[in-house]
Protein backbone atom coordinates (compact mmCIF):
# COMPACT_ATOMS: atom_id res chain seq x y z
CA UNK A 1 0.00 0.00 0.00
CA UNK A 2 1.19 3.21 -0.83
CA UNK A 3 2.55 6.02 1.79
CA UNK A 4 -0.30 8.22 3.10
CA UNK A 5 0.16 11.91 1.18
CA UNK A 6 -1.42 13.60 4.16
CA UNK A 7 -2.00 11.90 7.53
CA UNK A 8 -4.10 13.34 10.77
CA UNK A 9 -3.23 12.23 13.99
CA UNK A 10 -5.84 12.52 17.01
CA UNK A 11 -7.08 15.64 15.25
CA UNK A 12 -9.27 18.59 16.91
CA UNK A 13 -9.61 22.15 15.87
CA UNK A 14 -10.17 24.16 18.58
CA UNK A 15 -12.77 27.16 19.00
CA UNK A 16 -12.31 29.96 21.84
CA UNK A 17 -9.82 26.77 23.14
CA UNK A 18 -12.80 24.36 23.37
CA UNK A 19 -12.37 21.47 20.99
CA UNK A 20 -14.77 21.20 18.16
CA UNK A 21 -14.95 17.75 17.29
CA UNK A 22 -13.96 14.17 18.71
CA UNK A 23 -10.19 13.48 17.91
CA UNK A 24 -9.99 12.07 14.57
CA UNK A 25 -7.13 9.79 12.32
CA UNK A 26 -7.40 9.54 9.11
CA UNK A 27 -5.11 8.80 6.00
CA UNK A 28 -5.35 10.61 2.81
CA UNK A 29 -3.50 8.29 -0.23
CA UNK A 30 -2.94 8.90 -3.96
CA UNK A 31 -6.47 7.85 -5.37
CA UNK A 32 -8.47 8.90 -2.40
CA UNK A 33 -11.07 11.00 -2.30
CA UNK A 34 -11.77 11.73 1.23
CA UNK A 35 -15.34 13.49 2.10
CA UNK A 36 -15.86 14.77 5.54
CA UNK A 37 -19.39 15.02 6.96
CA UNK A 38 -21.27 16.28 9.89
CA UNK A 39 -23.41 19.45 10.46
CA UNK A 40 -23.02 22.75 10.27
CA UNK A 41 -20.65 23.94 13.00
CA UNK A 42 -18.70 20.95 13.95
CA UNK A 43 -15.97 21.63 12.75
CA UNK A 44 -14.96 20.91 8.88
CA UNK A 45 -13.89 24.00 7.40
CA UNK A 46 -12.24 24.97 10.78
CA UNK A 47 -10.19 21.39 9.69
CA UNK A 48 -9.34 22.17 5.80
CA UNK A 49 -8.48 25.38 7.25
CA UNK A 50 -5.89 24.05 9.78
CA UNK A 51 -4.42 21.54 7.20
CA UNK A 52 -3.64 24.46 4.66
CA UNK A 53 -2.23 26.29 7.71
CA UNK A 54 -4.45 29.02 7.52
CA UNK A 55 -5.39 28.04 11.23
CA UNK A 56 -3.18 27.09 14.09
CA UNK A 57 -5.57 26.29 16.53
CA UNK A 58 -5.88 22.77 16.39
CA UNK A 59 -4.52 19.55 18.75
CA UNK A 60 -2.94 16.67 17.09
CA UNK A 61 -0.52 15.62 14.80
CA UNK A 62 -0.76 16.75 10.71
CA UNK A 63 1.90 14.77 8.76
CA UNK A 64 2.72 15.46 4.70
CA UNK A 65 4.22 12.42 3.42
CA UNK A 66 5.16 10.45 6.30
CA UNK A 67 6.86 14.01 7.97
CA UNK A 68 5.55 16.87 9.86
CA UNK A 69 3.48 19.47 8.24
CA UNK A 70 4.90 22.01 9.99
CA UNK A 71 8.23 21.51 8.49
CA UNK A 72 7.24 20.65 5.14
CA UNK A 73 5.06 23.73 4.52
CA UNK A 74 6.51 24.97 1.44
CA UNK A 75 6.13 21.70 -0.33
CA UNK A 76 2.74 21.03 0.52
CA UNK A 77 1.74 24.26 -0.65
CA UNK A 78 3.00 23.38 -3.88
CA UNK A 79 1.83 20.09 -4.11
CA UNK A 80 -1.57 21.08 -3.01
CA UNK A 81 -4.84 22.90 -4.07
CA UNK A 82 -7.18 24.69 -1.64
CA UNK A 83 -10.54 25.80 -2.72
CA UNK A 84 -12.51 27.54 -0.31
CA UNK A 85 -16.00 28.55 0.57
CA UNK A 86 -15.26 31.21 -1.19
CA UNK A 87 -14.41 32.09 -4.28
CA UNK A 88 -11.96 34.42 -3.82
CA UNK A 89 -12.54 36.64 -6.95
CA UNK A 90 -11.95 40.54 -7.64
CA UNK A 91 -15.73 41.70 -8.61
CA UNK A 92 -13.91 44.32 -11.12
CA UNK A 93 -11.36 41.47 -13.09
CA UNK A 94 -12.31 39.51 -15.71
CA UNK A 95 -12.47 36.38 -15.44
CA UNK A 96 -9.28 35.75 -17.10
CA UNK A 97 -7.75 38.32 -15.22
CA UNK A 98 -9.00 36.34 -11.98
CA UNK A 99 -7.25 33.46 -12.91
CA UNK A 100 -3.77 34.87 -14.04
CA UNK A 101 -3.56 37.05 -10.44
CA UNK A 102 -4.43 33.55 -8.72
CA UNK A 103 -1.30 31.90 -10.74
CA UNK A 104 1.04 34.69 -10.05
CA UNK A 105 0.46 34.27 -6.34
CA UNK A 106 1.33 30.71 -6.82
CA UNK A 107 4.46 31.73 -9.13
CA UNK A 108 2.72 30.54 -12.15
CA UNK A 109 2.48 31.95 -15.72
CA UNK A 110 -1.06 30.83 -17.04
CA UNK A 111 -1.41 32.89 -19.75
CA UNK A 112 -1.51 30.01 -22.41
CA UNK A 113 -3.83 27.93 -19.59
CA UNK A 114 -5.90 30.44 -18.25
CA UNK A 115 -8.51 30.45 -21.60
CA UNK A 116 -8.05 26.85 -21.88
CA UNK A 117 -9.14 26.36 -18.19
CA UNK A 118 -11.95 28.72 -18.27
CA UNK A 119 -13.38 26.54 -22.04
CA UNK A 120 -12.87 23.20 -19.01
CA UNK A 121 -15.33 24.74 -16.96
CA UNK A 122 -17.73 25.84 -19.54
CA UNK A 123 -17.04 29.72 -19.97
CA UNK A 124 -15.73 29.77 -23.32
CA UNK A 125 -16.86 33.02 -24.47
CA UNK A 126 -16.56 34.59 -21.14
CA UNK A 127 -12.65 35.03 -21.09
CA UNK A 128 -13.28 39.09 -21.05
CA UNK A 129 -16.34 39.27 -18.38
CA UNK A 130 -16.13 41.28 -15.45
CA UNK A 131 -16.97 38.83 -12.61
CA UNK A 132 -19.23 40.74 -11.65
CA UNK A 133 -21.63 40.48 -14.28
CA UNK A 134 -21.51 36.69 -13.69
CA UNK A 135 -23.83 34.89 -12.00
CA UNK A 136 -23.48 32.89 -8.79
CA UNK A 137 -22.98 29.47 -10.65
CA UNK A 138 -20.79 31.07 -13.14
CA UNK A 139 -18.55 32.67 -10.44
CA UNK A 140 -17.97 29.32 -8.71
CA UNK A 141 -17.08 27.92 -11.81
CA UNK A 142 -14.15 30.76 -12.06
CA UNK A 143 -13.17 29.67 -9.01
CA UNK A 144 -13.00 25.93 -10.10
CA UNK A 145 -10.69 26.79 -12.92
CA UNK A 146 -8.08 26.82 -11.31
CA UNK A 147 -8.04 23.21 -10.19
CA UNK A 148 -6.82 22.91 -14.21
CA UNK A 149 -4.22 25.76 -14.23
CA UNK A 150 -1.25 24.35 -12.19
CA UNK A 151 -0.67 20.71 -11.22
CA UNK A 152 -1.37 19.59 -7.98
CA UNK A 153 -0.95 15.94 -5.46
CA UNK A 154 -4.30 17.22 -3.30
CA UNK A 155 -6.97 18.51 -4.04
CA UNK A 156 -8.57 20.30 -0.98
CA UNK A 157 -12.37 21.51 -1.51
CA UNK A 158 -14.63 23.34 0.59
CA UNK A 159 -18.12 23.19 -0.57
CA UNK A 160 -17.07 22.79 -4.29
CA UNK A 161 -21.12 22.58 -5.21
CA UNK A 162 -22.03 25.79 -3.96
CA UNK A 163 -24.72 27.49 -6.32
CA UNK A 164 -23.67 24.79 -9.21
CA UNK A 165 -26.57 23.21 -10.97
CA UNK A 166 -27.38 19.65 -11.39
CA UNK A 167 -25.19 19.62 -14.65
CA UNK A 168 -22.66 21.32 -12.93
CA UNK A 169 -22.78 19.43 -10.44
CA UNK A 170 -22.28 15.79 -12.49
CA UNK A 171 -19.46 17.96 -14.24
CA UNK A 172 -17.10 18.43 -11.03
CA UNK A 173 -18.11 14.91 -9.56
CA UNK A 174 -16.52 13.32 -13.12
CA UNK A 175 -13.23 15.87 -12.46
CA UNK A 176 -12.81 14.47 -8.83
CA UNK A 177 -12.91 11.07 -9.97
CA UNK A 178 -10.88 11.70 -13.40
CA UNK A 179 -8.21 13.59 -11.04
CA UNK A 180 -8.30 10.30 -8.54
CA UNK A 181 -8.11 8.15 -11.41
CA UNK A 182 -4.58 9.50 -12.70
CA UNK A 183 -3.36 9.46 -8.94
CA UNK A 184 -4.65 12.64 -7.35
CA UNK A 185 -6.34 12.53 -3.77
CA UNK A 186 -9.31 14.57 -3.31
CA UNK A 187 -10.07 15.82 0.23
CA UNK A 188 -13.30 17.46 0.51
CA UNK A 189 -16.32 18.93 2.31
CA UNK A 190 -19.66 18.84 0.58
CA UNK A 191 -23.85 18.12 1.43
CA UNK A 192 -24.34 16.81 -1.94
CA UNK A 193 -24.36 12.79 -2.13
CA UNK A 194 -21.39 12.42 -4.31
CA UNK A 195 -21.77 9.85 -7.75
CA UNK A 196 -18.64 8.45 -8.63
CA UNK A 197 -18.11 5.78 -10.42
CA UNK A 198 -14.94 5.22 -7.67
CA UNK A 199 -15.61 4.37 -3.61
CA UNK A 200 -15.45 7.70 -1.72
CA UNK A 201 -13.83 7.75 2.11
CA UNK A 202 -16.54 9.19 4.11
CA UNK A 203 -15.07 10.30 7.52
CA UNK A 204 -17.80 11.67 10.25
CA UNK A 205 -16.92 14.50 12.26
CA UNK A 206 -18.31 13.70 16.03
CA UNK A 207 -19.34 16.31 18.19
CA UNK A 208 -16.50 16.33 20.85
CA UNK A 209 -19.64 17.03 23.35
CA UNK A 210 -21.20 13.43 21.94
CA UNK A 211 -18.06 11.25 23.13
CA UNK A 212 -18.00 13.18 26.65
Amino acid sequence: MTEPLLELRDLTCERDETPLFAPLSQLVRAGDVVQLEGPNGVGKTSLLRCVCGLSSRYQGELLWKGKPLSAQRADFAACSLFLGHATGLKAALSTRENLLWWASLRGVDARAEADAALAKVGLAGYESSPCYQLSAGQQRRVALARLFLVAADLWILDEPFTAIDKQGVAEVESWLAAFADNGGAVLLTTHQTLNLARPVIKVPLRLEAADV
